[in-house]
């Protein structure tokens, strides 16, 4: 009887993470139309060109994450505090290790993914960032990047990839599957590779680390530097940009510290090992179809209006 609770148990837990995988594509879509036209009627046909609104639209999906992740806990019934269970320090020095190596030598290789697509005559349309002068960087910290640290790693690492995890998938399984699930959720093809990549990254020292809270680490570290680089002027129009001999240095020094950071988790640390496949998987992609629908949907959109 107690194998045949935790069974359903996996499989409840399975299906509650596909549902706020759903909810936290769905949510933001739905808010953004009601906010998008509310902005139309209070500022005119301008406000996605004003701060107020790009701080908002970059707060709206964290606050619906909370909110899937708060009806998963409560539906689902899993341990909050299992769910941010410490682990040990030295994980903390892998994920910011981890996380250099993808800044700079990942950026690197998506810029070409990026050239591909432009030699089809693909224009990335970019990231639209608020305004970071002054104390405005202060809110684009917390907003940008504390929030999704916390409530992305949450809901990706936290619930998905846990519950994966708990229900015996295998960890090849759930770094690729997670990967592809959060690359396609932030609905950009320019940045697909770099997203995919981080996606397997996070996921696979989370599972190593048996902790979200590493991955929570590497994020916000990942957002606060494209942020405070930004801030300096970096690779903005009119800013500056670093010397060649610079940049293939440190494109260099990354790459040995992406794939030394990789060589250890995949090779040397044999925490929570799985092998297998993709075990009561109709569980989890049933409930989170409506979600999956929702972000391909919008992929496909930005991908064929960027040519």
């Amino acid at each position: 009887m107690e194998q045949q609770d935790g069974v359903y148990f996996k499989r409840r837990a399975l299906s509650e993470a596909g549902i706020a995988y759903s909810v936290s594509a769905v949510l933001p879509v739905i808010l953004s139309l009601i906010v998008g036209v509310a902005a139309v009627l209070a500022a005119g046909e301008n406000y996605a060109d004003t701060d107020w609104y790009r701080f908002l639209s970059y707060l709206l999906p964290q606050m619906c994450f909370a909110a899937a992740a708060l009806l998963f806990f409560r539906r689902s019934k899993v341990s909050v505090r299992k769910t941010y269970c410490s682990c040990r320090w030295h994980y903390f020095a892998v994920a910011i290790v981890l996380q250099f190596g993808l800044m700079f030598s990942l950026s690197e290789l998506n810029n070409y993914f990026v050239a591909f697509l432009e030699r089809f005559g693909y224009e990335s349309a970019g990231v639209q960032l608020p305004s970071l002068d002054g104390w405005y960087l202060l809110p684009a910290m917390l907003i940008i990047a504390v929030l999704p640290a916390v409530f992305e790693e949450t809901l990706f690492r936290g619930i998905l990839v846990r519950s994966m995890s708990a229900s015996e998938w295998g960890t090849g399984a759930i770094v690729l599957i997670s990967g592809a699930m959060f690359s396609l959720f932030h609905g950009n093809p320019a940045q697909t590779l770099y997203q995919f990549i981080c996606g397997m990254c996070f996921a696979l020292i989370a599972l190593r680390a048996g902790s979200i809270l590493p991955s929570m680490v590497a994020h916000f570290c990942n957002n606060a530097a494209i942020l405070a680089l930004t801030a300096t002027g970096y690779g903005v129009e009119g800013g500056w940009t670093m010397p060649l001999g610079w940049n293939i240095g440190l494109t260099a020094a990354s790459a040995v510290c992406l794939a030394a950071a990789l060589v250890y988790l995949i090779v040397f640390d044999k925490n929570h090992r799985q092998k297998g496949g993709v075990k009561d998987g109709r569980h989890f992609f049933l409930a989170a179809a409506v979600g999956i629908a929702v972000c391909a949907v919008q992929w496909l959109v930005v991908l064929i209006t960027g040519f």
